[in-house]
């Protein structure tokens, strides 16, 4: 059987090692030999251990994908209930595969310093989506199914909000599983988020 390229054995390698330890405590000497390579190889491929993370959020987790929404948010006839539930499924499984990956960030403040820089660098960040669906939204309004007097912001934030806090929040529970499945709650949230934004 043929070995992956290189590129590809590190960023499988970073993403279980960064979902077991976390980024703070994955030093690129273990994910170059989970990967069979070398530190070199590693710097070959990226800069930094930052833009590996960013990568594997890239690469290997659930993607936001908001690009034909925005460029025409009646494809397919899809109604905005519609379009929030797929949106809130993304990014509830985005943000519950990240969390376990980033958490580790805010234990070390300059190590989340050089990662911030390093978002910046490369032009992401969290802020990205919160953007890409409020654009949405305001495509909507456009297209007169979301109110002219909607704030497309706050409701952006509000539906990525409840996302990532879905993602953490139950972890102390007993079951450690949220109330609702994941397919009911991003259709409650979108139904919900809705009744304030159409009318």
């Amino acid at each position: 059987m043929e070995q992956k390229p290189a590129r590809v054995r590190l960023i499988d390698a970073a993403h279980e090692l960064m979902l077991t330890k976390g980024l703070a405590r994955t030093t690129t000497k273990e994910i170059a030999k989970a990967a069979g390579c070398s530190e070199a190889a590693l710097y070959k491929h990226f800069l930094s251990k930052e833009e590996l993370f960013v990568v594997v959020l890239k690469e290997r987790l659930p993607k936001i994908d908001l690009r034909e929404l925005i460029a025409d948010p009646g494809a397919g006839e899809r109604s905005v209930e519609e379009n929030l539930t797929d949106i809130a499924r993304q990014a509830a499984l985005f943000y519950e595969q990240s969390f376990p990956i980033a958490a580790s960030l805010y234990a070390e403040p300059r190590l989340k310093e050089r990662h911030d820089a390093a978002m910046r660098e490369l032009g992401t960040g969290p802020h990205l989506p919160i953007r890409g669906v409020a654009t949405y939204l305001r495509a909507e309004q456009t297209a007169g199914r979301v109110r002219p007097d909607a704030d497309t912001y706050a409701a952006a934030a509000l539906l990525l909000g409840a996302c990532a806090q879905r993602a953490f929040a139950y972890d102390a529970t007993d079951t450690g599983e949220p109330p609702q499945p994941l397919d009911d709650f991003a259709a409650a949230l979108a139904r919900t988020l809705l009744s304030g934004l159409a009318g």
